[in-house]
């Protein structure tokens, strides 16, 4: 496949952002987590001091099974052998430069989805009779998105927190356009490393990779990034990696303060194990002088996974309700069920809900 040329026009208005540079070339992996920290620290402070978003909403997708084994990293004592997770994208208004801008984090095509080769082995496995009972489908996003005044022509920016499972065709179209583009509009922000990664993955990373999901699709709207970049007022798309190369996580400021978007962590007790109520995290991680849990199906670079999660921590700010706990919203947060009992997290966030969101002036063809 042929990596794209990114005009830097499709990156106006985004600002390169230096502050990790260093830190993320620092030799050894215990400097390097002091480094990070440090480094985010500073991010933190001007993230919180300065101006926030226009809006936010959470957009509930799909119900699934996840293995709890990787959903703890195999550190819960229970014998469920599957979480129920609930995938969610998220839009986000912001200003760049004084014009409004809608950004859609993690807008996943669920149905293409499917074609991840972990999920077709376990589909394979449950009879037809009982897929309701252990996945469910939310109204599409684009109806969900019509709801707040918005269609797949409003969105101005795309991005997912990594390429697991994703199909980008129905995203960004198909050069062929036998497949049309949801959000003709939209620039893709993806990281360079796991764009071209994905052309040649390693053994233990294909089970989780669409093979085809970026095949044919067009091009010119993908912007190739290669470092942290502030996208706006208030909000800024930093690289996080361990858990695919090109992992990366949003962060931004809101009424309820600063929150970060990742799936790092399943739910609030991976980034705060210590507090958790889960059977087992909190007795290991004193035992052991770990402080983060991974999220742990395909763990690229474990060493920098946990160290992405120090990170987004340090960003964040503290629940009010729940001082123990972060703002940190798994993009796959595990919600209780009757499958997994025992196994629920100790705090929900289940939604984000943040300003107004700002509906763009219509001009009808009948005025035209």
């Amino acid at each position: 496949m042929t990596t794209p040329t990114t005009p830097q026009t499709l990156l106006d208005g985004t600002t390169p952002l230096t502050d990790f540079d260093d830190a993320w070339k620092t030799p050894g992996h215990g400097r390097r987590l002091r480094d990070l920290k440090k480094a985010a620290e500073r991010v933190r402070d001007r993230i919180a001091s300065g101006p926030r978003v226009v809006s936010v909403r959470t957009l509930p997708l799909t119900e699934l099974p996840y293995p709890t084994r990787y959903a703890f990293n195999g550190l819960a004592f229970s014998p469920v052998p599957f979480v129920t997770m609930t995938h969610r994208a998220v839009l986000v208004q912001f200003l760049q430069k004084g014009a409004l801008k809608n950004l859609l984090f993690n807008p996943t095509d669920i149905q293409a989805s499917r074609a991840t080769p972990y999920f077709e082995r376990f589909a394979s496995k449950v009879p037809k009779r009982l897929e309701p009972l252990l996945a469910r489908q939310y109204a599409p996003l684009d109806e969900q998105l019509a709801e707040v005044g918005l269609r797949g022509a409003d969105i101005d920016f795309v991005a997912f927190d990594h390429f697991h499972t994703q199909d980008l065709r129905s995203i960004l179209g198909t050069k062929n356009r036998a497949t049309a583009a949801r959000y003709p509009n939209a620039v893709l922000l993806a990281p360079a490393v796991e764009w071209d990664e994905w052309d040649d993955l390693h053994p233990m990373q294909r089970d989780w990779f669409v093979r085809d999901g970026k095949l044919g699709v067009e091009t010119a709207r993908v912007a190739l990034t290669r470092g942290d970049l502030a996208l706006g007022d208030g909000v800024m798309l930093l690289r996080t990696p361990g858990h695919t190369i090109g992992n990366q996580t949003l962060f931004f400021n809101s009424e309820q303060g600063v929150w970060g978007i990742s799936e790092n962590g399943t739910c609030v007790d991976n980034w705060s194990p210590l507090d958790s109520k889960i059977s087992g995290l909190a007795s290991h991680c004193r035992k052991s002088g770990i402080d983060a849990v991974l999220n742990a199906n395909t763990p690229e670079v474990a060493v920098d996974q946990y160290a992405s999660m120090v990170v987004e921590r340090t960003i964040v700010d503290r629940v009010r309700r729940a001082p123990a706990f972060v703002q940190m919203f798994s993009s796959s947060e595990i919600t209780p069920s009757a499958l997994a009992p025992g196994l629920a997290p100790t705090l929900l966030h289940r939604a984000i809900t943040s300003g107004e969101v700002a509906r763009p002036t219509r001009i009808s063809a009948a005025a035209e």
